[in-house]
Order: structure tokens, then sequence, then C-alpha cells
């Protein structure tokens, strides 16, 4: 198959680029070339923004297109106008965010989703813009549009740290703040095993929407694998209350990866998954994810700027407090 793929050097794009080679796929990449643009010299790259430099797909032809990189309905529609008579399927990355009530859990495809006059901060403009997104890919390819809805995507070049940082902070050593309760399930899925799918359904023609995200986890059962790959480390785990972790004000998902309020959007984490299971996704298990995605990180300097996760010196902050409040909670 000849596959163009909007993005395409970044984090999933980088992976379904991958996946595509893997299966023998012809591959051209559309992207600005701000994301390490030397990847991949093997596929086609066309270099330019997708705001102001369509023009440029105009000649070519692809049996499906996969975007990973829209955000605004109108810059999708711009695309698709253009691709929908340049290929037969169009596959459109969007995100569980687009649903309007998160805080339920176990959601499936068919839950309402958000309308922007209804977006009331920016995270939920975010998700409603996405669905409207969505609306447009199902315009212009009514027989051929694909949307995949991914809960929390981690694995090798995330930068998000929304993942990244629990494995990187147990290879640190020391004693770790770990948020409670141990047995809060979480979902995520390994960039790896997303794209494989993907390619995988666009080359059955797959149409529809469908969420896509792991099997689920304990949040123990996260913070051992972390560990399990530290034989050379001694790390040790307090594990703290959320009374406590909202009463010193810590910030949700980004200064603490992972741990979300039991009364906030704890459907990001909790998804119904039965449909990708039984259209053949398949994911590796949590140790492989852990143990890749520490060595990528690894790689990255230890100079590197987190945009998510506890600063050492908040942490240790936090870790003393929790010590003197467990003692006056006696």
């Amino acid at each position: 198959m000849k596959i163009l793929i909007l993005g395409g050097t970044k984090f999933l794009g980088r992976a379904l680029t991958e996946a595509a080679l893997a299966k023998g796929h012809e591959v051209t990449l559309f992207h600005r070339g701000l994301h390490d643009a030397a990847a991949f010299p093997q596929v086609h790259h066309l270099l330019g923004d997708r705001n102001t430099d369509l023009a440029k797909l105009q000649d070519g032809e692809w049996d499906a297109v996969i975007d990973t990189s829209g955000y605004e309905p109108e810059s999708v529609m711009a695309a698709t106008e253009i691709l929908k008579r340049r290929a037969k399927h169009y596959t459109f990355i969007s995100t569980v965010s687009a649903y309007a009530d998160l805080k339920q859990a176990h959601l499936d495809e068919a839950a309402p989703v958000l309308r922007l006059e209804e977006a009331t901060d920016p995270g939920q403009r975010y998700g409603a813009l996405k669905a409207e997104c969505e609306q447009v890919v199902q315009g212009a390819f009514p027989l051929g549009a694909l949307i995949i809805r991914p809960g929390l995507i981690v694995g090798p070049y995330d930068a998000s740290d929304r993942f990244t940082y629990w494995p990187a902070r147990v290879q640190r050593g020391g004693e770790v703040l770990v948020p409670l309760p141990k047995e809060r399930k979480l979902q995520f899925i390994d960039v790896r095993d997303l794209a494989a799918w993907t390619i995988g359904m666009i080359e059955q023609g797959i149409t529809g929407t469908i969420h896509a995200s792991g099997n689920e986890y304990s949040m123990e059962e996260v913070m051992e694998a972390c560990r399990s790959n530290d034989n050379d480390v001694e790390s040790t785990f307090t594990w703290v209350t959320e009374e406590f972790l909202v009463e010193k004000g810590v910030g949700p998902w980004m200064e603490l990866p992972l741990w979300l309020p039991s009364d906030s959007l704890i459907g990001m984490l909790q998804l119904n998954n039965a449909k990708a299971f039984q259209s053949g996704l398949t994911t590796r298990p949590l140790i492989d994810t852990v143990k890749d995605t520490r060595e990528w990180d690894q790689g990255r300097g230890t100079d590197i700027i987190r945009v998510a996760g506890l600063k050492p010196g908040r942490e240790q902050e936090l870790l003393k407090a929790w010590h003197e409040w467990k003692v006056g909670q006696k």
C-alpha cells in the first residue's frame, strides 16, 4: 500500500512510520521538518505546514492517509478537501478527551462527545475541537473514515513525561512518592502496539470509530514493573493519600503523572476496550514498555527539562510533610 502520514517523525507518527515500513508499505511523510527531520531517509518526505502548504499534496496518489496532527476543524477540512480525491481511506487520530463526561469509567464508543459551545476550559476545548475534526473526516470520507480515539499513549519517544517520569524516577533511586490507592486501575497503550494495530486496521480497510488503549494495571503493578528493571538501584515507595495530595495542592496528571483525584476525569484511564481487542489489538508486557521507555529516556541526557513530574525539591518537601502529617494523625 501507498500510505501518506501527516506527521511522522515524532512519537506516534514515528511509530506508525516504522510499523508501515515493517509491513512493506510505501510511505510518504508530510511534516514541517521540526522533529528529527533526518529520520527515515528511505521514505519520501514532503516538507510543509498543513495550514499553508497543502498544495504540495495535490499531485499525489495514496491508498490511505493517516492524520496524526489534526487539531483544528478548518485545518482538517482543508486537508480532506484535497485528499478525498487522492486517497480512499482516511484514518484520523483523535482522543478520548472528545467525550463529554470522562468522570465515568468504561465508556464505550457510543458515549456522547463534547460540543465546542459546551467546552468551558482549555482541556475541554481540545477535546471538542477533536470531535469536530472527526465529523469533518467522516463527511469527506463517508465510506472510508477510521476514527481512532487513543487513551494515554506511552513508550519510547514519549517526551510528554506523563508515563516516562515513573521509570526515570525509580531509576534515580531513593524514596519515591507514589499516590494511593495501590489498587487504582490504569490503562495506557504502548505507542508501538497502537501503531502496529492501526496499520493492520488500514490494511483491512476498517472504518468507524474505535477506542485504543491497553490492558488495565494497578498503580502498584506499574511501580513494581518500574522497580523490577532496577537491580542495581535501591528504591523505596512511600504511598500517600489523595487527601494529603489535595491538601498540599499537588497537581494531578502533569505534576504527579498517572494520578487523578477520585472525583475527576478517571474515564481517561479506564475505557471500554472490548471493540479494539476484538478487532485484533495485542499488547506487549508492561515490563517491556517500562524497560524500553527507560532506555530511550536515558539517551536524552541528564540535562533535559521534564514537562511533567515532581521536581526533586518539591518531592522532598512533600515526603517530609507526609511523614510529619502521619505523626500528627496518630
